[in-house]
């Protein structure tokens, strides 16, 4: 069952069609997820900058924080500053709110490997989004 037989992408899951809460296209995500990755590259280089870690540890720092800053970012507020930014929103497709901290842990960890988000399913939900019960709509 494509999206295209069922209407429009988010139709079964009772999102809109477009405008606030309808489901984010992904180039939107990607913009939103290459901001956060370059926020946390940031302040991996200003930790490495005062000597919090060393140069080594550079690339394992910019992992840690990308993945902090999306679970409390998102836990907090709803979205990352990527998503803030692109006027993108996580939220649960139950309708529970705030996201859990377990949820966004498992999709932060499934995003970081890469894969997931590459096995989309009708409505444009990743494999991360699917098994967590996440969604990323428009703000």
């Amino acid at each position: 069952m494509t999206a295209e037989s069922t209407g429009y992408p988010g139709k079964t899951r009772g999102f809109p069609r477009t405008g606030p809460g309808s489901l984010a296209p992904m180039g939107r995500r990607l913009g939103a997820l290459c901001i956060d990755w370059l926020v946390a590259y940031g302040l991996a280089l200003l930790g490495l900058g005062v000597g919090a870690w060393s140069q080594a540890m550079l690339s394992s720092m910019v992992l840690v924080i990308w993945l902090l800053l999306g679970v409390i970012a998102v836990r907090l507020f709803g979205f990352t500053p990527g998503q803030l930014l692109l006027g993108l929103v996580v939220v649960t497709v139950d309708g529970r709110l705030p996201v859990g901290v377990g949820r966004l842990v498992a999709r932060g960890l499934l995003i970081a490997l890469v894969i997931p988000p590459l096995f989309t399913d009708s409505d444009g939900r990743g494999l991360h989004d699917r098994l967590t019960g996440t969604a990323v709509v428009r703000r």
